[in-house]
């Protein structure tokens, strides 16, 4: 099954390649859009979308406090998600030698 990735919307500031930085260094998968792609669609330049932003399963994040909020949530759930995991095998190992 496929994983949705987030939906980073960036421009040219030093917010988004931040942003885009800490991304890559918590290695959450992500894709990339640049602001200028909507100028140059159909649907013209979006006014009230902002970079950098993220648009996830989880919600709608703008800012760049609120995108390290949501980046620091995912590392939480993963390091849970690790923990569980962790502990299915030490329970898995404990009870092959019963």
């Amino acid at each position: 099954m496929k994983k949705r990735k987030p939906v980073l919307i960036v421009d040219d500031s030093l917010d988004s390649q931040r942003i885009k930085t800490k991304f890559n260094e918590n290695k959450i998968d992500f894709v990339e859009y640049h602001i200028k792609k909507f100028e140059e669609s159909c649907c013209g330049e979006l006014p009230t979308t902002k970079a950098p932003s993220v648009i996830a399963k989880e919600g709608i994040f703008k800012d760049e406090e609120n995108i390290n909020n949501y980046i620091n949530s995912l590392k939480k759930k993963q390091h849970m998600m690790d923990l569980d995991e962790d502990n299915t095998k030490n329970h898995e190992n404990e009870s092959a030698y019963w």
